[in-house]
């Protein structure tokens, strides 16, 4: 059996930095919006004499082994359901997984995160929906920060480490999208960044916009990123887009920025997308066949 799954970047409309935990992460506060620019995971399991996961793509930035997050997600889902003994132990699959990508990598676009989110998702329909989605929400939250939120989608406030999600009213705005070609910013660069900086920012402009959402009124004057404070006096290509376009905000961990309702212009050097849309849903299934 085979499934195509369509998985959304997302862009942080707030992220403010909460505290240090005691086991090297932050807690977080951030509303995060799924948008419609899409990676495509083609899945195809088969049964074998052995298990295997097999990733490929189109893609020469990513590593198609143990090390991309789809790689881990698909071992944690077939781990999951061996041990609830959902599936018969002497049962073994190979595991093909084709990743379309067109979301850039370390862009603060959650692009690994919802590529994770997706292999769970479109295997747990290729095992006809084994898993509930509070077991695909645990899958997730064991994986990483962003997955619970590329799983559900559409507009969200994510706490703790961005794991625990609540669903946020949605509205809609177009969105446009500019990263330096040759610049990506990981998290642990830009959180060790914050942590080191000695006036750390607490606006709460996350709480603001929620109330903005939750009474219908323009949310743009609230967008904000503790982050975008912590690494932009590190990286011209930031300073740049900063001073050609004043209202443009950092997502995640960057390096792309993104703006409401407007466009950027395209301009050597830079990956421009206009006339984006937030989206209601998270990772989808596109086909099955």
């Amino acid at each position: 059996m085979e499934i195509k799954i369509k998985t959304p970047a997302k862009i942080n409309l707030t992220l403010e930095i909460v505290n240090k935990r005691p086991d090297g992460f932050h807690n977080i506060q951030s509303v995060m919006q799924m948008v419609d620019l899409y990676d495509y995971l083609t899945i195809s399991i088969k049964k074998a004499d052995k298990n295997s996961i097999n990733l490929s793509g189109t893609s020469s930035e990513i590593p198609y082994n143990e090390k991309n997050l789809a790689y881990k997600a698909a071992k944690v889902f077939f781990d999951c359901l061996y041990q609830k003994n959902y599936i018969d132990s002497d049962k073994q699959y190979e595991t093909n997984i084709f990743i379309e990508k067109n979301i850039p990598i370390s862009a603060g676009l959650a692009g690994g995160s919802t590529n994770a989110a997706g292999t769970i998702y479109g295997l747990n329909k290729l095992f006809n929906d084994v898993l509930s989605k509070e077991e695909m929400h645990e899958l997730c939250g064991g994986l990483g920060s962003d997955l619970n939120v590329c799983l559900e989608g559409g507009c969200l406030l994510a706490t703790s480490r961005g794991e625990i999600i609540e669903p946020l009213p949605f509205k809609k705005y177009s969105v446009s999208l500019i990263k330096p070609n040759n610049l990506g910013i990981s998290a642990k660069e830009a959180y060790t960044k914050y942590s080191q900086l000695v006036n750390k920012p607490n606006y709460d402009m996350t709480h603001k916009l929620i109330d903005a959402l939750k009474i219908g009124t323009n949310i743009e004057q609230f967008i904000y990123n503790d982050l975008e404070t912590a690494v932009f006096d590190d990286y011209k290509e930031l300073q740049e887009i900063k001073k050609d376009y004043p209202k443009s905000i950092m997502s995640g961990s960057g390096s792309t920025y993104f703006m409401l309702n407007n466009s950027f212009k395209n301009a050597d050097g830079y990956w421009v997308r206009n006339n984006l849309n937030f989206i209601s849903h998270g990772v989808i299934e596109d086909s099955i066949k």
